[in-house]
């Protein structure tokens, strides 16, 4: 499954202890990152990462269209609602179109955890069978 993960700037922290914890799941599985939050993840927990652009230099258009494409599978974009600058990725064209596309996203830690779960039992495998229609 390819697995999207952004992070508003004061989020990132909580992104890299969230990809430490859940390493065993995510390394089974391809990890897609806006550039500076993606440099981070790797760092920290040692999984490799394909690296957008940074989110304000047009990672998240790079992203939207993946995700538009039907290429990603699952979307984790820790944000803060309270304190979000103007330069941070906009989260509403993202939310948009997943919501077109049929892709799970999680916007909080508790939804990050628990779409991780599910990706670890299997519940998300009906990505792979939608994948091969489009």
């Amino acid at each position: 499954m390819n697995i999207a993960l952004v992070a508003h700037d004061s989020k990132k922290t909580l992104m890299e202890n969230l990809c430490i914890a859940y390493r065993h799941i995510l390394v089974k599985h391809e990890i897609y990152a806006t550039g500076t939050t993606g440099q981070l993840i790797e760092e920290t927990s040692n999984l490799p990462v394909h690296k957008y652009l940074a989110g304000h230099l047009g990672g998240e258009q790079q992203l939207g269209s993946q995700i538009a494409n039907n290429d990603i599978d699952l979307v984790i974009f820790l944000r803060d609602p309270v304190a979000s600058k103007i330069y941070e990725p906009d989260i509403g064209s993202v939310l948009r179109l997943c919501d077109i596309h049929n892709i799970p996203l999680a916007s909080n830690l508790a939804t990050a955890e628990v779409l991780l779960l599910a990706l670890d039992r299997g519940d998300l495998d009906w990505r792979s069978l939608v994948r091969k229609v489009d």
